[in-house]
């Protein structure tokens, strides 16, 4: 069984950890993405994880509510170092070694983002967590996975959803949304379609890095994907 990727960047929303539970953590799920990781560490492949962390902060509605646009985004990039943390943890806890580098500098809890570290971690055949986003206002986390595949030279950003896949219209409301199994950058961005933000996107395009959509609820697609079976979107150049 040989991966279709050598190297890639998983993208996890901070909404994703939550499962049933209205904030936080579940650990539950936290559990099960670990072993899914697992899986996919076992064939080979080098991961980078990026994570969101809209389960314990927002810097958008907190904007909305009051607090300084600035302040509100740099809270949620230490909401995402929460969530760095315990995924790290679970991944230890069932034997894969992780190394989590955040973009802002906190050395008592994780290392400072240093590309050529991150590669030779990887080569080393370590899980890499990237947190703290990009470091900057005003990025997303979907950004911040984007610039990371392209800084560490993966092959794909692989993105973890609650469907498998991107459709015409959201699937969870309208029963006939259309699947699409491969679509282009320019055909997502012409229909205004929720793959990921616009910076994303437009960096993903770019830099010619193709993003896969999947289910990362439905157990073992991860793997799957990996192995090529058609449980995903690509969108590519």
């Amino acid at each position: 069984m040989t991966p279709i990727y050598r190297r890639i960047v998983l993208k996890l929303s901070g909404e994703a950890l939550m499962g049933s539970r209205q904030y936080g953590i579940d650990l539950s799920v936290l559990k099960a993405f670990a072993e899914d990781v697992k899986e996919a560490h076992d064939l080979g492949v080098q991961i980078g994880i990026v994570l969101g962390g809209g389960n314990i902060f927002r810097g958008v509605q907190a904007a909305a509510a009051g607090i300084d646009q600035v302040s509100g985004d740099h809270m949620g990039m230490l909401a995402t170092v929460i969530n760095c943390i315990a995924f790290q943890n679970a991944l230890e806890s069932i034997g894969v070694a992780v190394r989590l580098q955040t973009a802002i500098r906190m050395d008592q809890i994780a290392e400072s983002f240093v590309r050529r570290r991150a590669i030779r971690h990887m080569e080393k055949g370590r899980v890499v967590i990237f947190g703290a986003g990009t470091g900057n206002p005003f990025f997303t986390t979907d950004t911040a996975a984007v610039l990371r595949a392209v800084e560490i030279d993966a092959e794909a950003v692989l993105k973890g959803t609650r469907v498998d896949g991107v459709y015409d219209k959201d699937p969870e409301i309208h029963a006939d949304a259309v699947r699409f199994s491969e679509i282009t950058f320019k055909e997502a961005l012409q229909r205004g379609l929720r793959v990921m933000d616009l910076t994303a996107l437009t960096m993903a395009q770019e830099n010619s890095r193709p993003i896969q959509v999947f289910d990362m609820n439905q157990k073992g697609s991860l793997k799957r994907l990996l192995l090529g079976e058609d449980v995903a979107t690509l969108v590519k150049e």
